[in-house]
Parts: structure tokens; C-alpha cells; sequence
């Protein structure tokens, strides 16, 4: 039998050892250097694990066949068959091993993805922190400026409220839930008459005068949840009265119940009285508008009676009953016609004779017929005139009459009291541009119920045959037809200006001459 050859077997076997120790090696390193770029990548440090196993299989056995033909070489056979068995067993661990690995691949790669899908979550998790963070970071570097912004937005709306609060010319008011004020602006306690350092503690109960009014004011807060423009009377420190129109809103809380109300007062005094002025005027003028036309009509009438009644009186002597009656009709005739000659004064019917005059002579023309009457009824005149007062342009007999009215009015005034004093002014009021004449007494004074109605025609507190009603009527429509006005000031005041005194004072005020009153704006 021919043998064959066992080198190429031999070299085989030895260079396929070799081979495999190099392989196994440079993929162990390969499989090193990947789990160092990703240490936390599973699969290369499965990878990593498995080479590591097979490096240590390739280089038992290789070196096992190696060892084996070096000594089969060398002659020394019986010594490999010693070692044989620990090397097949060696080798037999470390194929388990490499099974093992194997075999439990499957189960490391079911947790390598339940641990990266948990990865995973927490890594958007993570993100979702780290932008959020972000955002804070952002917030808190613009914190300070939107804190300032937003600081000087409340400070300029606080400002815009406490200006109107302040500086605003109606009453702005502030109530809690007892309906006590807490709150009111300078022009409110001022409107008021009550201190504005040290007010005293107050509730809309002490402002409002009627208490319907109140109970009205209460009832719509409650009900509707504000009052829109309604018209009621409060009482101001001195106990008179004040004309407010009055518009207020609740405050209510998150649960409905009422915590207050805010409200605005607006001065209705003045608008009251002009209202009342405009309504007289307009009253006069109707008024004087019947009275001319009256007094046309009976005017005519009177006459012929009068006519007659002298006619007949030429027939009987004086001390006959048919004269004395006579004298009667004639007597009374004449009453009536003078109250018609008032009425066509108060109608401004009759023309006017206009010139430039002085109030000071009218009022010493007017003293010189009645000052003797006044003595005698022990009433003392003073007088107060300015010298060189400003010149008007009127009606001297007119005014005259007025005058004589007025200082009529103030004689009765006295004459139940048994005297008193008259007190006659005259002053210039460069302001207005006017003079002012002033004719006070120190009788009753006027009933403020009465006040309204002195000018009205007929309107008269005198008794029976002491006067007709149309002295005031007459003189307020001289004044009128100056261009001027008349106040009634009772109780009285002790000068054009000053403190109050009893009874009644009229105020005259006419327009300066033009001429007088360039001199007066100039001086």
C-alpha cells in the first residue's frame, strides 16, 4: 500500500491555527473599539462578549492542534496523549460557553430594547424637562422687565384713577357693605360744607334728606346692581339742602354678595335755580303780556266812569249823600286806574326816557320825599354811597319808582316792629362791569316759602287796602328793561358782601355806561 504525504495536511492544519487566532483577534479588537464609540449600545457589547468567547475558543484549539503537531514532530506522541483530554475538555467549556452566549442572545435583545424603548421615553422625557427648563430660564431673564412693565402699567392706571379722583368737580364717592363712606374726593366734602383734612365719619343714611329716596337708592343696588341718573336732595354740614344727580354701581364678590358701591354726585343747585330764574322769566313775560292787554281793555271803561261820575258831580252840594257817593265812585275810579297805570308799567308798555344819570342822585332824589316819613316812624337811613360812582344809562323816573318800592316794602317791614334801620349802598364792581345798589332792612326778613313768589303780579302779604301786589311786579320789570337784575338776599347781608344780618336786603345791579366803562377797566 502507498502511502501519501502528510506535510500539506500538516501545514494546513498548523496555518488554518494561526489564521484563526489572527481573525478572532482582529475581531475582538474591532468589536473593542465599538463598544468604546457607543458604550451604551447593546449589540456591541453583546458583540464585544462573543468575540471575546470565540478569541479564547480559536486560541485553545488552535494552539491545541499546534502544540499536537509540534510534539507528533518531535516524537514526543506519547506526552500529546497526556494532554489530549485537558485540551478536549478545555475546549468542550469554552463551546458552551460560545453556545450559551448563543443561545441567550435572543432574550439580552428582548431586554436591550425594552431598556432603550424606557431610554427612549426618558430621553423625551429629558427634552421635554431641559425645554421647559429652557423656557423658565427665559421667563426668569425677562421676569424683572415684564414685573416693571407690568408695574408701571398699574402705576400709570393708578395714577389716571387717583387724577380723576382727585381733580374731579363732582362728588366721587366710596361705600362699603354697611353703606358707610370710605372713601370721597376733595370736591365731594367741599360740595358738602364738611372739612376736607379731617372729614368726620359719615353713611349715605346722613347725606341723602328723604329717606324714600334712600330706600330707592337701596332697593336698585340691591335689585339691579346700580342707579343710573336719579335726581335726590342730600343735606350738606349746615342742614341745607343740595341737588344732586346721583349715578352709583355695586360691588359684589365672586359669590354674589354685596361688598359696596362706588357712585358720582353731580351739583344740581345751580341748574335748579337757573331752571326756577328761567321759568319766572318766562312766567313775567306771559304774566306781563295779560296785564297789557287787561289793562288796555278796562282802561277805557275807567275813564268814562270817572267822566261821569265828575259830570254828576256838579249836580248835587257836597254835603249831600248823592255827592258823597259820587266821591266814592270817583274815589275808587282812580285806585283802579293807577293799578292799571301799574299793570302798563310792568308790561313795559310805556316808553322809557333814556339818559346818562347817577344812582347816588336818584337815591338822593328818592330820600328827599321819604326820609321824613321814615324819621317819623323812627326808622334811622344810612347811607354808604361811592363817591364818583360810574354813570348808567336808564330811566331816572323809573328807577325813582323802584327805588321807593323797595324802601316802601322795607317801611312795613319795620313798621310792626316799631322802627329800625335802612340801610342804602351803592358800589362798583369792575369784575361784572356794573353798579350795584343795595336797599337793606332790619324788619322780619322774607319766609323762605314765600321767596319764590314776591315778584309774581298781585302776590302781596300786605293787608287789605295797604298795597296791590304789583310794586315788585313793576320793579322787576324796570330792571329788565335796563338790562340789569335784581337779587333778594333774607336774612339780610350787612353789606354787598359780608356777613348776615336780620331781615331783608335788595341788590340792583345795572350795566356801567359804555363810556364809564372803558374809564373803569382802564383805572
Amino acid at each position: 500500500m502507498t502511502t501519501l504525504p502528510l506535510f500539506p495536511a500538516i501545514f494546513t492544519d498548523m496555518a488554518g491555527s494561526v489564521l484563526v487566532i489572527v481573525l478572532t483577534v482582529l475581531s475582538l479588537r474591532y468589536a473593542y473599539l465599538l463598544t468604546r464609540r457607543e458604550p451604551d449600545n447593546f449589540l456591541w457589547g453583546f458583540l464585544f462578549y462573543f468575540c471575546v468567547t470565540l478569541t479564547v475558543f480559536a486560541i485553545s484549539r488552535a494552539m491545541g492542534h499546534l502544540v499536537k503537531q509540534v510534539l507528533l514532530i518531535g516524537g514526543h506522541g506519547d506526552v500529546w496523549h497526556g494532554l489530549a483530554p485537558f485540551s478536549g475538555g478545555l475546549n468542550t467549556l469554552l463551546m458552551i460557553s460560545l453556545s450559551a452566549v448563543i443561545v441567550f442572545y435572543h432574550k439580552g435583545v428582548e431586554g436591550y430594547q425594552a431598556i432603550r424603548a424606557k431610554a427612549l421615553s426618558l430621553k423625551d422625557a429629558n427634552a421635554q424637562l431641559n425645554e421647559a427648563a429652557d423656557q423658565l430660564r427665559k421667563m426668569n431673564l425677562h421676569l424683572e422687565e415684564r414685573v416693571e412693565a407690568r408695574t408701571a402699567e398699574l402705576s400709570d392706571s393708578e395714577k389716571k384713577f387717583r387724577h380723576f379722583f382727585t381733580n374731579s368737580m363732582d362728588m366721587v364717592y366710596f361705600c362699603n357693605a354697611e353703606n358707610r363712606l370710605v372713601n370721597m374726593n376733595r370736591s365731594g366734602l367741599e360740595m358738602l360744607g364738611y372739612p376736607v383734612d379731617d372729614p368726620p365719619p359719615l353713611g349715605l343714611v346722613d347725606l341723602f334728606l328723604h329717606e324714600e329716596e334712600l330706600d330707592h337708592y337701596f332697593d336698585s343696588m340691591l335689585k339691579d346692581g346700580f342707579i343710573r341718573d336719579q335726581e335726590v336732595e342730600f343735606v350738606k354740614a349746615d342742614g341745607s339742602v343740595l341737588y344732586v344727580h346721583v349715578s352709583a354701581n355695586g360691588v359684589f364678590d365672586e359669590s354674589g354678595k354685596f361688598t359696596g358701591c362706588e357712585g358720582i354726585a353731580k351739583d344740581l343747585t345751580r341748574v335748579k335755580l337757573m331752571m326756577g330764574q328761567l321759568a319766572g322769566s318766562e312766567k313775567m313775560a306771559s304774566v306781563g303780556q295779560m296785564a297789557a292787554g287787561v289793562a288796555h281793555e278796562i282802561n277805557t271803561p275807567l275813564g268814562v266812569i270817572l267822566g261821569y261820575a265828575q259830570l254828576m258831580m256838579d249836580d248835587f252840594d257836597s254835603d249831600t249823600e248823592e255827592r258823597q257817593n259820587l266821591e266814592v265812585i270817583e274815589r275808587q275810579t282812580k285806585a283802579c286806574r293807577k293799578i292799571v297805570a301799574d299793570l302798563l308799567k310792568f308790561s313795559r308798555q310805556s316808553e322809557s326816557a333814556r339818559e346818562q344819570l347817577s344812582l347816588n342822585e336818584v337815591i338822593g332824589d328818592v330820600m328827599a320825599v321819604t326820609e321824613h316819613t321814615l324819621n317819623m316812624n323812627h326808622i334811622t337811613v344810612h347811607r354808604d354811597l361811592e363817591p364818583d360812582l360810574p354813570l348808567v344809562i336808564g330811566d331816572a323816573e323809573k328807577l325813582r319808582q323802584v327805588l321807593v318800592n323797595f324802601i316802601n316794602n322795607a317801611h312795613h317791614a319795620m313798621e310792626e316792629s316799631g322802627g329800625g334801620d335802612l340801610y342804602l349802598e351803592t358800589r362798583t364792581l369792575p369784575a361784572s362791569n356794573e353798579v350795584a345798589v343795595m336797599v337793606r332792612d332790619t324788619g322780619h326778613g322774607i319766609p323762605e316759602k314765600i321767596r319764590a313768589q314776591i315778584f309774581d303780579p298781585f302776590f302781596t302779604t300786605k293787608s287789605v287796602g295797604k298795597g296791590t301786589g304789583l310794586g315788585l311786579s313793576v320793579s322787576y320789570g324796570i330792571i329788565q328793561e335796563h338790562g340789569g337784575r335784581i337779587e333778594v338776599v333774607s336774612p339780610a347781608m350787612k353789606d354787598l358782601i359780608d356777613e348776615q344780618s336780620p331781615g331783608t336786603a335788595f341788590h340792583v345791579y345795572l350795566p356801567i355806561h359804555a363810556e364809564e366803562n372803558s374809564d373803569v377797566i382802564k383805572d
